[in-house]
């Protein structure tokens, strides 16, 4: 490491002079005092007691002069010399083996002390090695625990969240602000059915592998994953670092997320496992970040009404499906392909909701969404039906009779005495049975109605459906067409 800077005297620029400098200009002036001291009191005591004229007098000075010097040069080279060994030498030693300790990298480095070096700095120098290993033995560990905290905490919250908290002396204390953040709620579809289906490692497993592929599309993004809910996650823009274009990065990350989904299906139906559907909620609003709890547990989270709109966002979808709020799509400044709007009135809001249906984002995310799909040809299928109305994933209403219209891949419309009103959750049970097969429930949402005659035509979104239920139906389908 390179000497600290020196003033053009010599000294440092902190003020401060060198041991070397001090020691040999010490010696030096103060054998040079006594010397002219000496020399005066020599020449004082020879004119004083001896009839000497000034000639002679000035010649004695100049030889006592010379003898002075010579002493002098004698004297500062021979205790310079000495001084460097056993003095000087040992403490710049010393001086240098400090110095590497302001390294990105310190250690305990051993001091090279010459021959003859006193006891007194030898014992400081094992003095000093005792402390250093002593406070990098305390570094190391408080280095690794912290490390430790930041790894497996760091999967519970995000990386960035234990960093704030790691970073500032109150960042675990209780509190909050207010912010303007977007959040996103992703959910998936039907997953229960599967989960019924499979044991409970090969549940968690698929469910820990699509957690896996969300969470890093998630971060990609500079998303903070605030907690996994059951089968969802709930995601935040703009905590703990905002950016400026908050809401279209959600917008582009849900486009990513469902896309990555349409390639781990193709993954996850190789090894037997039906598809997975996500729907994705999204909306931008002011709520109040930071730590939450009491002193015994607590959590870095939000709270506020912003949470519950993302969340009814998110119920109106379906699979494969993107709903942004009316303030998300006003904030997005690049060019975004959505549906019209759809105004719905919801249980606890003070006014209807207003969503969109995103297909693509432009520059410079350019992403389309691969689920989104045109309605297929309709191949007309009547099977009977019982329907009910769903709500809290509860039967809020008697059944009522119908019957299928026609199926397609994702979609299903049927026919009712009775209109329902659009984006409610229905269960359907197909009346069809016979010896080799009987359909289980079908869950899904209602999308559009419009009136045929007596009855209304509903159609659907699936949102669950047994596997084996929807070949059959497709078969049947392609059948008949």
């Amino acid at each position: 490491m390179a000497p600290p800077p020196v003033k053009p005297d010599g000294r440092p620029k902190d003020g401060h002079e060198s041991v070397r400098r001090v020691l040999i200009s010490g010696v030096f002036w103060r054998i040079l005092v006594i010397e002219m001291i000496l020399l005066v009191f020599s020449l004082a005591y020879r004119a004083y007691t001896q009839e000497v004229q000034a000639v002679d007098l000035f010649w004695y000075a100049v030889r006592i002069v010379i003898l002075v010097a010579i002493i002098i040069a004698f004297v500062t080279l021979s205790l310079r010399r000495f001084l460097n060994r056993r003095i000087i030498e040992p403490l710049e030693e010393i001086s240098r083996a400090n110095q590497h300790l302001n390294t990105d990298a310190p250690e305990v480095n051993s001091v090279r002390l010459p021959e003859g070096t006193p006891d007194e700095i030898v014992q400081i120098v094992d003095t000093r090695q005792r402390m250093l290993q002593s406070i990098l033995d305390v570094s190391a560990d408080r280095l690794r625990l912290v490390n430790f905290i930041r790894d497996t905490f760091g999967r519970y919250l995000s990386r960035k969240v234990v960093d704030e908290i790691l970073a500032s002396p109150d960042g675990s204390n209780l509190g909050g602000r207010r912010e303007t953040v977007t959040i996103l709620m992703a959910d998936l579809r039907g997953f229960t059915r599967i989960a019924d289906t499979y044991d409970a490692e090969q549940t968690m497993a698929l469910l820990n592998r699509f957690f896996g592929d969300m969470a890093r599309i998630i971060f990609s993004y500079d998303g903070m994953i605030d907690e996994f809910l059951g089968d969802g996650i709930l995601t935040i823009f703009g905590v703990p670092e905002r950016h400026p274009d908050d809401p279209a990065r959600s917008v582009a990350c849900a486009i990513d997320m469902q896309n990555r989904l349409v390639a781990l299906n193709a993954e996850i139906s190789r090894e037997g496992y039906p598809p997975l559907s996500m729907g994705i909620g999204i909306h931008t609003g002011q709520v109040i970040v930071g730590n939450i709890g009491s002193e015994i547990r607590a959590k870095y989270g939000i709270v506020g009404n912003t949470v519950n709109i993302a969340g009814r966002i998110e119920s109106l979808t379906t699979g494969g499906e993107i709903y942004i709020s009316e303030d998300t799509h006003r904030l997005i400044p690049c060019p975004l392909d959505v549906e019209g709007p759809e105004t719905v009135m919801m249980k606890g809001l003070a006014r209807p909701l207003v969503c969109y249906a995103v297909n693509a984002i432009g520059a410079p995310y350019d992403l389309t969404l691969q689920t989104h799909q045109t309605r297929e040809d309709e191949t007309e299928i009547n099977l009977s039906l019982t329907c009910w109305r769903v709500a809290d994933k509860k039967v809020v209403e008697p059944g009522m009779a119908g019957q299928t219209h026609c199926v397609t891949e994702n979609g299903i419309s049927i026919t009712l005495a009775q209109a329902l009103p659009n984006q409610s959750d229905v269960k359907l049970q197909l009346d069809f049975c016979t010896q080799a097969h009987c359909f289980n429930a079908v869950y899904a949402k209602i999308i559009a109605s419009e009136t045929r005659g007596p009855r209304t035509l509903h159609r659907l979104r699936i949102t669950s459906i047994d596997p084996k239920d929807r070949d059959i139906l497709l078969q049947w389908r392609d059948a008949a067409a």
